[in-house]
């Protein structure tokens, strides 16, 4: 067995792995937590190196999805309010949470189109950066910080990752081309640079649950089984309505995979902090579903590998 063929078995294993290692260190996780927007950035710029600019498009698959987002969203807070604001909120931010700056990179490894999905991330985003702020105080909650600053701060998290790296991407193809196809040719750094960045996002999850005090602790658990119900069925719609568009990987991802880091900071910032346990727990909910989607694939491609031999 040759390199290439062990890390080729061993991948669906790093995502796992990698919340194993966030959870047992997660109290050194905050020397290093700087590190995440980088491991981001750089992987972001490698996933967009394989795509053609003129993949790029809004069309009736990204508004599909961008309305269960932002409708499905409301309509779940407005569902589970009567139960309790904490429960409504968790689940809200859960759905309304745009898709994970990671989402492409997955996407491409599990096969679907990076280049409609990158769309869909961008366009997501930009949506949640307009309407958090006029959400957030339609639920009453004391948001000090005026509209305006609201959407700049939020937009300030999340407009240089997506689109500075896509920028690069696009001038290195005009003017290095030599070094863009040689990124483009190595994918697999992608992956890599997630999994370490995973290590931080969870350890830095289970630091924020552990902080909280015991008396929490029954709300919290029924925050964590209310994001794993949004987790599965925001994967679940969205390769329903991925089928309907013949990319069922990428409607799954968009609609499932989902940047948690800025959804923590959202609940944190104008929620009920215990809210945010939400997308905490969805940080392990989305990445076991990922683990399992990356070993299917795997036991998929060796199964066709020995055929051809």
């Amino acid at each position: 067995m040759n390199a290439s063929e062990i890390r080729f078995r061993l991948k669906p294993l790093m995502l796992p792995v990698a919340m194993l290692l966030g959870v047992l260190f997660h109290n050194y996780m905050g020397y290093v937590a700087f590190i995440s927007p980088y491991l981001i950035f750089m992987m972001l710029l490698v996933t967009y190196c394989k795509i053609n600019p003129g993949s790029f498009v809004v069309n009736r698959f990204v508004w599909s999805l961008l309305s269960v987002q932002v409708l499905g969203a409301a309509a779940v807070y407005v569902l589970i309010l009567p139960a309790g604001a904490e429960l409504a909120q968790g689940a809200f931010i859960c759905v309304f949470c745009p898709t994970a700056t990671a989402a492409p990179v997955v996407t491409g490894m599990l096969g679907g189109s990076v280049g409609l999905l990158a769309s869909y991330s961008i366009v997501s985003n930009a949506a949640v950066a307009v309407l958090a702020p006029v959400l957030f105080s339609f639920m009453g909650i004391g948001v000090e910080m005026p509209v305006r600053e609201a959407m700049t701060a939020i937009g300030a998290k999340v407009f240089p990752l997506i689109l500075a790296p896509l920028a690069i991407a696009f001038l290195m193809k005009v003017f290095v081309p030599k070094l863009h196809g040689s990124v483009a040719r190595h994918q697999s750094l992608s992956f890599y640079m997630w999994a370490f960045a995973l290590i931080i996002v969870v350890g830095n999850a289970v630091s924020f649950i552990m902080s909280e005090p015991v008396g929490k602790v029954p709300i919290m658990l029924a925050i964590a089984a209310v994001s794993l119900f949004t987790c599965c069925a925001q994967f679940a719609i969205g390769r329903i309505i991925g089928g309907r568009f013949g990319n069922k990987i990428s409607g799954a991802q968009g609609l499932g995979q989902k940047n948690t880091v800025l959804a923590i900071w959202m609940a944190l910032t104008y929620l009920d902090p215990v809210a945010s346990v939400g997308p905490a727990s969805y940080v392990a909910w989305q990445n076991i579903i990922n683990s399992i989607q990356l070993y299917l694939k795997t036991k998929r491609d060796a199964s066709l590998k020995q055929m051809r031999r």
